[in-house]
């Protein structure tokens, strides 16, 4: 299939493999001599500055047996992807990579990339699941480690791909409602800096905000505005009185306009009194005075799927306990940091 020479007695010859190139001056790294590549003599010095004193050549045919890097990568590439995935076309360095085609939520199946990469010859590397990504965003990479593998490695990787291993769902929300409550912003005693801030957020996943007001701390005004609201809106948000505080209206009005709360409060922190609930298939959120004070909590790490339409369970709220505290950068990189990633 393939043998070794030294690099003088290789011209004629074409490469079983890819070359690659560092060049740290440039900053980059690439591919300097493709595989089929036929070695010329004005080669021989660049590869001898690659520290190549031998290379592998094609010795008469590939065998049936054993796959390149490139065409195992070309073989498993559309059986990996899901919906809303694109890949390159051509490998480089035998590694192809896989693109968002639009904005929304990534989905990792999780068991399918760990049984592939527990075939320990195959690498599929993602980035983490439910994170929000962008369109033509890369999100996973699969290339084969040695150059060459058996091909039975690459038919048992096909039968465990039995549905694309990484798939991004669209945000469906397009419309929502904010609520803020107390006394003290409805008065004019404190401005309301939420609205300004939940809106912005929100442009960022292309939703907009149709209806937003201040209520007072009522309880049936507050219920009635809710019950209201959710009939022209696809998710609600309510701020003011969702703690602790025997004073606070505001879930207890949520549950009174018919609000089925999933579950109060949450592990994450900070947000720990961020709450979900659902009425007609619709979210509401109870949002804590700390989406205000803190870049992420936990509205920003929940706030993508339910946009891109998931219902939220109990047990999935517990398992983001593991990564669900925040590590308080200086400077905040989220999502780009381990926070809310979940088990």
């Amino acid at each position: 299939m393939f043998r070794k020479v030294r690099v003088d007695e290789a011209i004629g010859r074409a490469l079983a493999h890819d070359i690659n190139e560092v060049d740290l001056e440039k900053n980059i790294k690439s591919v300097a001599f493709k595989k089929n590549h036929i070695i010329k003599p004005e080669d021989i010095e660049k590869l001898k500055l690659l520290g190549k004193e031998n290379v592998f050549i094609l010795d008469g045919e590939e065998l049936e047996e054993n796959i390149h890097e490139d065409d195992a990568a070309l073989l498993l590439a559309p059986h990996i992807a899901g919906d809303n995935i694109y890949f390159d076309k051509i490998p480089s360095e035998g590694k192809i990579n896989f693109y968002s085609k639009i904005d929304g939520l990534l989905k990792i199946e999780k068991d399918i990339v760990s049984k592939i990469n527990r075939l320990k010859i195959p690498s599929l590397p993602t980035k983490h699941n439910n994170i929000p990504v962008k369109k033509d965003e890369i999100v996973a990479a699969f290339r084969i480690i040695p150059l060459y593998c058996e091909k039975s490695i690459i038919d048992n990787a096909l039968s465990i791909l039995f549905k694309g291993a990484i798939s991004v769902k669209p945000y469906i929300i397009k419309k929502a409602g904010i609520i803020v409550t107390g006394n003290e912003v409805y008065y004019g005693r404190k401005e309301d800096a939420f609205t300004e801030k939940l809106i912005n957020k929100l442009k960022q996943f292309n939703v907009e905000v149709i209806k937003n007001t201040i209520l007072p701390d009522e309880l049936n005004t507050i219920s009635n505005t809710i019950a209201e609201y959710v009939k022209e809106i696809d998710i609600l948000f309510i701020t003011g009185g969702t703690s602790v505080d025997p004073d606070d209206y505001t879930k207890k009005a949520i549950k009174e306009a018919g609000v089925g709360i999933v579950q109060e409060g949450n592990p994450i922190q900070p947000g720990n009194n961020f709450s979900i609930g659902y009425i007609d298939n619709k979210p509401v959120c109870a949002v804590p005075a700390a989406a205000l004070f803190y870049k992420a909590t936990a509205l920003d790490i929940f706030l993508p799927r339910l946009l891109a339409g998931e219902f939220v369970t109990e047990e999935e709220i517990a398992e983001y306990s593991i990564g669900g505290l925040c590590h308080f950068c200086k400077v905040c990189v989220y999502p780009v940091c381990p926070f809310g990633k979940g088990v």
